[in-house]
């Protein structure tokens, strides 16, 4: 009887592994022997497709930015409420993944959904009436407070002891012990709060930057 056939390897396989491995153990936890292990494989006959580690986290890192959705620069929606809801889209698609986000953090480099992102936005920002140079830095600006949320939880860096918290030593900090336990509530309160801070920032030079194109008007 024919013994069953392997799964020819693929660019996708090795990418789901690779993220596999990322979420569960972090970059360092990626190497070829790993990998190699993990798909049934011999170690060489992973750069038939990828050259580099670097390639492979690059890889990982695309498949998580081709989960944003971009839709919401497509159809006419004002800047504003567009980047409220890629902002949220965004955060989403790191939820699961926080491991990847120093490979996002780079920037998108030659990754195909990072560059499609950045296109979006910088776009959606120019038809809007932002200056070239501005619509830029509101997209790394973007991106920046985006990854950071998605690195951790301020939440869980308390303990969840009383005792660690005196009131002699952190008079300030009192119930500090039951934060982590009320993690979803005040990491994503947190993350409202700021996205909302820096649309109304931007609303306020939005406003500034179009004033006198209304009065010519």
């Amino acid at each position: 009887m024919a013994r069953p056939r392997k799964p020819l390897l693929s660019r996708d396989r090795i990418v789901e592994a690779a993220g596999v491995l990322v979420d569960a153990e972090g970059l360092e936890a990626v190497s070829t022997r790993r990998l190699a292990a993990a798909l049934g494989v011999s170690g060489p006959s992973l750069y038939n497709h990828f050259r580099t580690k670097d390639e492979i986290l690059d890889a990982v890192a695309d498949a998580v930015s081709s989960r944003v959705d971009l839709s919401m620069f497509e159809g006419g929606q004002d800047w504003r409420g567009a980047l409220q809801a890629w902002a949220h889209s965004y955060r989403d698609a790191l939820a699961d993944h926080p491991n990847i986000v120093p490979v996002l953090a780079r920037g998108p480099g030659r990754r195909p959904a990072g560059l499609r992102v950045a296109d979006a936005v910088f776009g959606a920002m120019t038809e809007a009436g932002w200056p070239a140079a501005q619509a830029t830095r509101i997209g790394a600006l973007m991106r920046y407070f985006i990854l950071g949320s998605a690195v951790g939880s301020f939440a869980r860096g308390f303990v969840d002891d009383r005792a660690a918290y005196d009131p002699a030593d952190y008079p300030h900090l009192g119930q500090a012990h039951l934060l982590a336990e009320r993690q979803r509530e005040v990491d994503e309160g947190a993350f409202e709060t700021g996205l909302e801070a820096l649309l109304d920032g931007l609303a306020l030079q939005y406003e500034a930057l179009t004033r006198p194109n209304r009065a010519g008007g």
